[in-house]
């Protein structure tokens, strides 16, 4: 899995503005509004990939590439809404975006075996440990968005260290997430450094 969110030279204040005091309106709304409906055919898929993952050994490609798509949507979005980028998210699973871009391979087999556990057992042996981990990640990136607003806003500037570090939260939850929805095999690191 590649997944980057280009770190820009120079951010737009003005941008960040609007976002920040009216981005729940512009952005969340619609695009949170959509993805609820999406998502929820994104289940249904998954649901039946277990079942085909178990006779066949395969996830449906086209499901495959669907759920994907509902990846980098939802990866567009958040870049916008932590201020890891400038611009507009485009809708839809076949969007497109410069800021960022999210590549998972299609595996030709899957474990039959392993995807029973990660049913049955998936949520203790990946969920605890990673969402452990995470949940103070997600907390020290929030401070760390906080403080760039500020910075952004007088220099123009996103610190790279940080925009690096919440990009890195994001990899991390997206690896979880692709091991948990049964399109791969790999028990994800516990880094969010790119591959």
């Amino acid at each position: 899995m590649t997944l980057t969110i280009k770190h820009q030279e120079n951010y737009s204040r003005g941008e960040l503005l609007l976002r920040t005091i009216f981005g729940f309106f512009y952005i969340g709304i619609p695009h949170f509004f959509l993805l609820f409906f999406v998502g929820i055919w994104s289940a249904i898929l998954q649901f039946i990939s277990f079942w085909a993952i178990l006779f066949t050994g395969r996830y449906p490609e086209s499901f495959f590439e669907f759920q994907v798509g509902v990846m980098r949507w939802n990866i567009r979005v958040n870049a916008r809404i932590w201020n890891l980028s400038d611009g507009y998210p485009a809708f839809g699973i076949h969007g497109t975006d410069d800021q960022t871009s999210l590549e998972v391979p299609y595996p030709e087999s899957l474990s039959r075996g392993l995807a029973i556990v990660k049913l049955l057992f998936g949520a203790i042996y990946v969920g605890l440990p990673h969402g452990f981990i995470l949940f103070f990640r997600l907390i020290w990136g929030a401070i760390l968005s906080f403080i760039a607003f500020w910075v952004v806003l007088f220099t123009g500037k996103y610190p790279e260290s940080w925009h690096t570090f919440n990009t890195n939260t994001i990899r991390w939850s997206t690896r979880v997430n692709i091991y948990l929805g049964f399109m791969n095999d790999k028990y994800p690191p516990f880094s969010g450094q790119p591959d």
